[in-house]
């Protein structure tokens, strides 16, 4: 009986911390549209390097004149770092172009970002999906 409790009550604190990264994942498909894709030029406002994907956020000034700010959904950290990412690779404030393609909710703001050209023109690569998506950038 107390091995049961003691196995009950074991599961009950692991399982959560076990399950918590696969539920936070999501493959390109479900969130994003193959058919749709975008390019965003805007300034840096916040950098997400964690898993389990990196996220950066960019002002976008629509063709309205209005100011949104979209979510740029990157592969995972260790994915980039070893394509030569680092936390410092994208700075606040500097101006980067994305290609990628838009979430399927057509009012989230959120993209996948497969190509970001930096300020100084160099253009990186390493973000996530692209054989998820059935397509090449």
């Amino acid at each position: 009986m107390k091995r049961t409790v003691f196995g009950v009550l074991l599961a009950a604190c692991v399982l959560p911390w076990a399950t918590a990264p696969a539920a936070a994942h999501h493959s390109f498909a479900a969130e994003f549209d193959a058919s749709k894709p975008v390019t965003l030029t805007g300034a840096i406002t916040k950098v997400e390097f964690q898993n389990p994907h990196i996220y950066f956020y960019i002002d976008v000034k629509e063709a309205d004149g209005t100011l949104v700010n979209y979510a740029v959904e990157g592969g995972t950290p260790n994915q980039l770092r070893r394509q030569g990412w680092g936390r410092d690779s994208l700075k606040v404030g500097e101006t980067v172009t994305v290609q990628g393609f838009a979430a399927r909710k057509a009012d989230a703001h959120v993209v996948n970002g497969r190509t970001v050209i930096l300020a100084d023109g160099r253009r990186v690569f390493g973000f996530s999906g692209p054989s998820e998506a059935g397509t090449t950038p």
